[in-house]
């Protein structure tokens, strides 16, 4: 019953009118950012008991991003909300015509536990920005969090327009039964595909943010001792379970060894000899996913151990794990990684490369390490992907304004700025014709002269 009772509550919630005031809609959005601001150490704790993160971290990934989020969305509603003109053709005269985004009703909104503040957080401001009540379903894998933002949401929030739901996969089977008007799942494609399925029955609108292998190509034109750098950051961050961390690299074969050697010191520089001991160097969300990436490490088809390969089970800990030229058909090659091993393998040519990417399905996000502007137009140009970053890791994500989302198999539908109010927004046409005027030539009979005047105007 307590899907069921949160489900109506927010329903009624919504066709009481109350969440299409733009005032409601920014006061919602100013205590979203007061629960991050004001709850900033508990949050991060929360995150550190977790998922091991150091609190700079959390803070930089986490939460300032949703906290970024929510602040742009709240200052541009006005703007966004207002009717848009639309011109019209000459057969449309006379007349007026606009846009006017309307909020769809009651969405759900399901997290997963890696990011489990900013990936919840981020689409519930931009369905309260475009006027809709939220169910909210946040991972039991992640549960202090969890259960803290379900707490600060009814302290901060109108309770009557966003409610929690905690639970595990019983609780996300319940809710799918539920006719919802929009749903926002976040997480891996084999659950995308459930969640998808769920929704065409009652044709529910759906955005699905998967993850999938984001593959990385360092050219030789690139700065190798920098591209190295932010790989290694990139990847290692949140102990590599981010969906748009580099996956695999491929790399230039005349800067092979180069770009290697400059990936270990710089793993060694971040970590030192011992990552367990760094402060700045998570863990692994479950056992179960442990043991899942250490069978990657000493799979006997995995390449050679380059960097790291130790593993603690008890302690939720894999090391920062270089693994050079992986057979192709290996499970780290194979499978998304989600985790802090990294696949580098060879290519000859850019082309190769290109044609090494295309060969896999779409991914989230696609970077290169290049200053040839050939090499970024053949990227760029002959591959696909819901985003492409050019010589850093993982900060397109972090832009409000910047859309977000998959294409293909790491999904569809896209969040942040402008687009995610819209992703939330029945954006309705609307068009005024006086009734005093008529265009007696679209109706019968036809004339010579009618059919003389139609030919002109349906040019």
């Amino acid at each position: 019953m307590v899907v069921v009772d949160a489900i109506e509550t927010v329903r009624s919630c919504f066709e009481s009118g109350l969440t299409r005031s733009l005032d409601w809609r920014k006061r919602q959005l100013s205590n979203l950012e007061s629960l991050i601001t004001e709850n900033r150490d508990a949050l991060c704790e929360a995150l550190a008991l977790d998922l091991g993160k150091p609190h700079l971290e959390s803070w930089g990934t986490d939460l300032h991003p949703a906290l970024a989020h929510t602040r742009f969305l709240r200052k541009n509603i006005d703007s966004w909300a207002k009717p848009q003109k639309v011109r019209l053709p000459l057969l449309g005269q006379p007349a007026k015509a606009y846009t006017v985004a309307e909020p769809l009703g009651v969405c759900l909104i399901m997290s997963p536990w890696n990011y489990p503040i900013l990936v919840t957080l981020t689409p519930l401001a931009s369905a309260l920005a475009a006027g809709n009540t939220a169910v909210v379903k946040p991972s039991e894998l992640s549960p202090t969090t969890s259960e803290l933002l379900g707490s600060l949401a009814t302290s901060y929030l109108d309770d009557e327009a966003v409610q929690f739901c905690q639970g595990g996969s019983e609780v996300a089977e319940e809710l799918l039964r539920h006719r919802f008007d929009h749903i926002f799942f976040t997480g891996s494609s084999r659950v995308g595909r459930i969640v998808a399925q769920a929704a065409a029955t009652s044709l529910t609108p759906l955005t699905l943010e998967l993850g999938g292998k984001s593959p990385t190509y360092v050219d030789r034109s690139a700065d190798i001792s920098a591209a190295a750098k932010r790989i290694a950051w990139g990847k290692f961050l949140n102990a590599g379970q981010s969906c748009i961390a580099p996956d695999y690299v491929l790399v230039h074969g005349d800067v092979r060894e180069h770009f290697i050697d400059e990936l270990a010191t710089t793993v060694d520089s971040f970590f030192g000899n011992d990552a367990r001991t760094s402060s700045d160097f998570g863990r692994i969300v479950s056992p179960t996913h442990v043991e899942r990436l250490e069978s990657m490490i000493t799979a006997e088809d995995c390449g050679d151990v380059v960097v790291g390969g130790s593993v603690d089970r008890e302690a939720r800990y894999v090391d920062p794990t270089v693994l050079v030229e992986p057979a192709p058909t290996s499970k780290v090659m194979t499978d998304e990684v989600f985790g802090p091993i990294l696949p580098v393998l060879s290519v000859p040519s850019v082309s190769e490369a290109v044609a090494f990417i295309k060969g896999k399905p779409k991914p989230l996000a696609l970077y290169l390490f290049a200053t040839d502007q050939s090499v970024k137009a053949s990227i760029l140009n002959q591959t696909s992907s819901g985003t492409v970053l050019i010589n850093h890791t993982m900060f397109q994500i972090a832009m409000p304004d910047l859309p977000f989302g998959g294409v293909g198999d790491s999904g569809y539908g896209r969040n942040h700025g402008r687009q995610g109010f819209e992703t939330f927004s029945n954006i309705k046409s609307v068009m005024h014709k006086p009734s005093g005027y008529e265009l007696d030539v679209i109706y019968p009979p036809t004339s010579k002269f009618k059919k003389s005047v139609l030919k002109r105007l349906l040019r």
